[in-house]
């Protein structure tokens, strides 16, 4: 499983490029967006090809989900501490963020999956992971109910990597938005993955 995660700022063209990445496989798309406002994320998803929908994971203004048919969530770990996603949980698919592998083996199985990072040191945020052992911890995975993707630093050159430890996926970020050719990153991952 391949997910891209957005940028935190609107790049030019990101929707295109969203909805050429579908076309060529993408399986989920998280649009995690901390700064613009409900407006901004109507147009964004607006932008959207419809039939993408049920692919598409917000990371706020859960309530647009009903607006547009999305049912899928996901949930920081602060907001998980404060139990705000038990009322999601029932009706929709639901997925957090953990930093540890500690934490991820106590998760109910009510998550369908949760990101563990950072898995290599990280592409958009400089100097964030680099001395992270999260590569080494997933040996100690012991929760057979959520699914664990890989987020943080993967990249063509390194995403076989990911799939080597027994993750189940991988989240794109830095490798695709820091790229001139999203698209061609995101065609380059998925290949090693199908060959």
């Amino acid at each position: 499983m391949i997910l891209v995660i957005t940028p935190e700022l609107i790049v030019p063209n990101e929707t295109d490029f969203i909805n050429q990445m579908f076309q060529e496989g993408l399986d989920l798309l998280h649009i995690r967006k901390p700064w613009i406002s409900r407006n901004e994320m109507i147009e964004f998803i607006t932008q959207i090809d419809e039939s993408f929908y049920t692919q598409l994971v917000l990371h706020t203004y859960y309530d647009l989900g009903k607006e547009f048919t999305i049912s899928r969530f996901h949930f920081r770990e602060i907001d998980r501490q404060e139990e705000m996603y038990k009322s999601f949980a029932k009706e929709n698919t639901i997925s957090t963020s953990v930093h540890d592998i500690k934490t991820y083996n106590t998760l109910e199985k009510e998550w369908e999956y949760a990101f563990i990072s950072p898995f290599f040191p990280s592409i958009s945020k400089k100097g964030y992971g680099l001395n992270s052992t999260i590569k080494e911890e997933i040996k100690h995975r012991n929760n057979p109910d959520v699914k664990l993707i890989a987020l943080g630093g993967i990249h063509q050159n390194n995403i076989y990597e990911v799939f080597d430890s027994d993750a189940d996926g991988a989240a794109l970020l830095g490798a695709i938005w820091e790229s001139e050719e999203p698209l061609k990153v995101f065609k380059k991952c998925r290949n090693v993955l199908m060959s």
